[in-house]
């Protein structure tokens, strides 16, 4: 699918997705006791052998378009679904699970940090789809009923310009 940005006027092919490389809480742990206290993989993390977060994908649905965007996020876990996680990771017959929004970015003017979520797992060497709660907030208002592709090329490029600073 290509698409000529009306954000930076340039064509693009195919929309990435966006993923964020750890939860905000492993933000918080300062840069010289990471190494200690944060424990990450592409896939886990847990930070002070207290809190746990298991990353998946948010996907939202794009109008007039067979494709979707997604948004790799990480979401907190109890630590017995996080062990079942990790032990269980490549079936989908465990959860789903419920798990807290663990990144913070603006969509749509909200916050997103502690929205609650439900993990389903896919198994076959998938990550974990991430549903909202249907609540009125506009991520989950996008991921039931989409958003036209323009307005997913903006958030593309702002998390872009974000990343940047």
């Amino acid at each position: 699918m290509s698409y000529v940005c009306t954000h930076c006027g340039e064509t693009h092919e195919g929309l990435p997705d966006i993923a964020f490389d750890r939860p905000a809480y492993a933000d918080n742990v300062p840069v010289e006791e990471r190494e200690k206290r944060v424990q990450l993989t592409a896939d886990l993390c847990i930070v002070d052998n207290e809190y746990y977060f298991i990353r998946g994908v948010v996907e939202i649905p794009i109008h007039e378009s067979s494709e979707s965007f997604g948004i790799g996020v990480w979401v907190s876990q109890k630590r017995e679904n996080f062990e079942t996680y990790r032990e269980q990771f490549d079936t989908p017959t465990i959860g789903p699970f419920f798990g807290w929004f663990s990144n913070e970015f603006i969509y749509s003017g909200e916050r997103t940090l502690n929205l609650k979520t439900m993990v389903h797992f896919r198994g076959h060497g998938m990550r974990p789809r991430i549903e909202l709660e249907p609540t009125e907030h506009p991520l989950a208002v996008a991921q039931r009923e989409g958003i036209p592709l323009d307005e997913a090329w903006a958030f593309v490029h702002g998390m872009r310009r974000n990343a940047a600073t």
